[in-house]
């Protein structure tokens, strides 16, 4: 679609306005969906909705969203957007035990708001609930990177849902990481007639949501079947036209809810390493370098069986120890899981195809860790070494070592790497004589 100026746009047809014009003028309006208890059907919270201009070529959502794409102006729009459900929200005076969900694209979180909007933001922060929906799809193309941007989400006090979630089973994986309150069943999902068929979806997320105390929603219920399909697959709460259609926000939306929806799964912020984090609750055991990577390579052979939906994260200390052999290992690994990757000094942003890698600074107390940590919904396992500093021969060189498979434990080891995976910066390659493989 091509896009041109607000100007023309107006003064050639005052129906047809660009996106630009939209986004400048923010004609974007907001409708809302009730999200109820599946229980009691009581209203829980409210999805805002967006819709361009009424009856022009932008109203639909598909329509402005797709423009917005291609003219490069999707963080404009997604501020706009959450701007308009804000305002609407705070004018009906939504109690705060009602939740107002709304969708945001990771890429507006990390980039500087406009000041408008920080503004809008402190002030709904205080006064209402707010849940950001952020899609499983976001969650799979960039999980390191969206890690930080709802750092700054969860600083103001918002929730965090994954919606559409059992669209791609690899997101599955990343459910602990991020954390979220509230997760969203895909429509597929809710709307299936066979139960098998999304049985591991469900049977993951519940597992997470049973671990975690998140509430599991169902979108799509449209019928009293799909409801009954929603409570088998453990949803606690539910949306959809079985429970109204998109509009205005009812005029008893500033009544308390029965059931509040509350933050119960807040953000990891601990930066410890993993064998600081493993040997505080595990015993510390030592072996050469010649045993741990015997382990190193089971762990990685239990995450080629897992497939999907697997965290695969791993420290090397330097570089040059990501060797010709352990690359075609990730490499391998990488086509198939939701994410791997691999940390230590002048370690390239992309060392291989799909691993994601992160350079350490030499002062970085994780470079003197050997580190091998996976997860997945049905799988956990981590170990953690400490170069002792030996000098010998290289595969006689001992290492301090953890060992776990809980479940906690090594997503709390993982959740260390994850952090600096996001968040670190490729450095000059350096060499030195430390190393593990």
């Amino acid at each position: 679609m091509s896009v041109r100026s607000p100007s023309v746009a107006v003064a050639t047809d005052a129906r047809v306005p660009s996106i630009r014009d939209v986004i400048h003028r923010q004609l974007v309006r907001t409708v809302f969906q009730p999200v109820v208890d599946l229980g009691t059907e009581a209203v829980v919270g409210y999805e805002a909705l967006s819709r361009g201009p009424a009856d022009s070529a932008l109203e639909s959502p598909g329509a402005l969203f797709g423009a917005a794409s291609g003219a490069g102006l999707s963080t404009e729009l997604d501020w706009v957007c959450g701007g308009s459900a804000l305002r609407a929200a705070l004018a009906a005076d939504v109690h705060q035990s009602r939740a107002i969900f709304i969708n945001v694209e990771p890429a507006s979180l990390s980039r500087p708001q406009p000041g408008w909007l920080s503004d809008l933001i402190d002030i709904a922060c205080s006064r209402l609930t707010i849940v950001h929906e952020i899609t499983e799809r976001a969650t799979a193309n960039a999980p390191a990177n969206l890690l930080a941007a709802t750092a700054s989400m969860r600083a103001n006090g918002t929730l965090l849902a994954i919606d559409d979630v059992g669209t791609d089973p690899a997101s599955l994986a990343l459910l602990p990481f991020l954390a979220p309150e509230l997760i969203k069943l895909d429509i597929d999902v809710t709307q299936t007639s066979l139960l098998s068929a999304m049985a591991r979806t469900a049977t993951a997320v519940n597992a997470y949501a049973e671990r975690s105390g998140a509430l599991v929603v169902a979108e799509g219920i449209e019928t009293t079947k799909h409801r009954e399909t929603a409570l088998a697959l453990g949803a606690d709460l539910g949306q959809g036209w079985l429970f109204g259609r998109p509009g205005a926000l009812p005029a008893d939306s500033g009544a308390p809810a029965l059931r509040p929806l509350i933050a119960s799964c807040p953000d990891p912020n601990d930066v410890g390493t993993p064998f600081e984090l493993l040997s505080a609750v595990r015993p510390v055991r030592r072996g050469t370098k010649d045993l741990l990577l015997r382990m190193s390579r089971g762990i990685g052979e239990q995450a080629r069986t897992e497939g999907d939906s697997v965290v695969l994260l791993s420290t090397f200390q330097d570089a040059r120890h990501f060797t010709t052999a352990t690359r075609r290992r990730y490499r391998q690994l990488a086509e198939k899981s939701a994410l791997v990757g691999a940390l230590g000094v002048g370690l390239q942003t992309n060392p291989e195809p799909h691993v994601r890698g992160a350079s350490l600074r030499r002062n970085e107390p994780l470079r003197g860790e050997w580190d091998v940590c996976l997860v997945g919904p049905y799988i956990a396992a981590a170990f953690a070494g400490r170069d002792l500093g030996d000098t010998g021969p290289d595969l006689e060189r001992r290492f301090d070592f953890v060992i776990s498979h809980d479940r906690d434990h090594v997503i709390a080891a993982t959740q260390a790497l994850m952090i600096r995976l996001s968040a670190a910066t490729t450095a000059p390659n350096e060499t030195d004589e430390t190393n593990a493989d």
